[in-house]
């Protein structure tokens, strides 16, 4: 099965960038490889559900954002590397969570947390002020 390992976390200052990575491995239950599989970031900060951040298609051509990150943070992908990347910029403290990784068994996948079959343990992102 497919198995996320994020990484990239930290405690950084608001203003600041982290560039948070999950690499990927395996197949899914249906025999897709990551190269198949639409991604996307989710993130929980303590006290509230989780939500959506930002998604990628399985070539990396279409990408979304929640609002309050546009214009912020960058999804991109490397299906040579098996991996799917979150630029953080312009962190502020409000982007304090959890961060998780999600591989979807679609090319195309959405905000629902429920498309998303596969996750990653999550890696902390701390932002101070």
């Amino acid at each position: 099965q497919v198995q996320l390992a994020e990484s990239g976390g930290g405690l950084v200052q608001a203003g600041d960038s982290l560039r948070l990575s999950c690499a990927a491995s395996g197949r899914t239950a249906a025999g897709r490889t990551f190269d198949r599989c639409a991604m996307g970031w989710f993130r929980q900060a303590p006290g509230k559900e989780r939500e959506f951040v930002a998604g990628i298609s399985w070539s990396g051509s279409n990408t979304f954002y929640v609002d309050s990150v546009k214009g912020r943070f960058t999804i991109e992908r490397d299906n040579a590397k098996n991996t799917v990347y979150l630029q953080m910029n312009s962190l502020k403290p409000e982007d304090t969570a959890v961060y998780y990784c999600a591989a979807s068994t679609e090319l195309y996948s959405g905000r629902d947390s429920r498309e998303y079959g596969y996750w990653g343990q999550g890696t902390q992102v701390t932002v101070s002020s």
